[in-house]
């Protein structure tokens, strides 16, 4: 979890969320909060991915404002 802000155990500011996001590619470690809907568990986000469709599951940390003012989720792990 490199170049992410570990979340405050004493805030609920930044999260561990599993969610379906949605990317032409897995290749990047951060997501505009658009392209991310939070599911409510794991076997929620694997049964509505579609990697045809590209929506893949993952586990993420956020959301977290980035520089340019966007609220942004970091990649955790991807879910197969």
């Amino acid at each position: 979890m490199q170049k992410m802000i570990p979340p405050d155990p004493e805030s609920s500011v930044s999260t561990l969320e599993y969610a379906v996001i949605y990317i032409p590619r897995r290749s990047r470690n951060r997501f505009a909060a658009t392209c991310v809907e939070i599911k409510s568990c794991a076997a929620e986000a694997l049964n509505d991915a579609d990697p045809d469709n590209k929506r893949y599951a993952a586990r993420v940390s956020g959301p977290s404002k980035s520089s340019e003012g966007l609220f942004i989720y970091y990649l955790v792990e991807w879910l197969e």
